[in-house]
């Protein structure tokens, strides 16, 4: 089981998004039980950078999986945990500032510049669930470089002109801070979950002596089981095949007179 994780991680890091559903169909009934649900998760994320000059929360789109590993004595306890895969974050409206080229200065003077910073995100949180399948989570939360780029926009003639400024080099490598969210457990199908999270940010986003700003971000997202049913179905079929098997004649036991 131990290995089945540490590969599906590293095939969900490197694989590219329209490929991590497919290793979700295929793994998913392979690593759910009855003290642990594993399932794919995404939604909405609404991302901003402290004591940046913005004009607003820069949306995203965010997508992973994540593991409910559940208290075998209490299963109202669990640690939740996985990788989002695709998380960014940033800040939206920043005010444009050179890019040391005269043509591109003039060219995107009096646009805007939305700053986004894509990162492979851990969350490794305890959750309690409720009898009323409300749910309370908090932890740390850790992030992996990934990407990162200010985009310069502008409208020129009622067409957009943009560009993209690799700004990787300026962003620290890794990012951690606190995950607070509430959710519930749907008693559909194999049990839909829908989780409202904010992400407080503790380390600096950015590198050298410059003000400290720091990462903050609103997740909406959905959790959907994957081959939870079909693990469930198997272990009924195997219990079945067991409750069928009789023992010969000659084999089974024999009482004393």
């Amino acid at each position: 089981m131990k290995k089945g994780l540490l590969l599906l991680i590293a095939l969900f890091c490197f694989a590219p998004a329209h490929s991590q559903v497919l290793i979700s169909l295929i793994f998913g009934d392979k690593l759910n039980s009855p003290f642990l649900e594993f399932g794919l998760e995404g939604g909405a994320n609404f991302s901003t950078i402290t004591d940046l000059n913005s004009s607003g929360t820069e949306p995203g789109f965010n997508l992973g999986f994540y593991f409910d590993i559940r208290y075998k004595k209490n299963p109202a306890w669990m640690i939740n945990t996985g990788v989002i895969v695709k998380s960014p974050m940033g800040a939206h409206g920043l005010p444009v500032y050179s890019l040391n080229d005269e043509n591109l200065d003039n060219t995107f003077a009096g646009g805007s510049v939305n700053r986004e910073i894509r990162y492979f995100n851990v969350p490794i949180l305890i959750k309690y669930q409720f009898k009323n399948r409300i749910y309370l989570k908090t932890g740390p939360q850790f992030g992996l470089l990934a990407k990162a780029f200010d985009e310069f926009k502008i409208e020129v003639d009622k067409d957009d002109v943009v560009y993209k400024k690799n700004i990787r080099d300026q962003i620290r490598v890794i990012d951690a801070g606190v995950a607070l969210g509430a959710g519930y457990h749907m008693n559909v199908g194999n049990g839909l979950n829908v989780t409202v999270q904010y992400y407080y940010g503790l380390v600096p986003v950015m590198k050298g002596d410059g003000p400290n700003v720091y990462n903050r971000s609103l997740y909406v997202t959905a959790g959907i089981p994957i081959g939870k049913g079909k693990a469930a179905q198997r272990r009924a079929d195997k219990e079945a095949e067991m409750n069928k098997i009789v023992l010969p004649e000659d084999e089974a036991p024999k009482t004393k007179n």
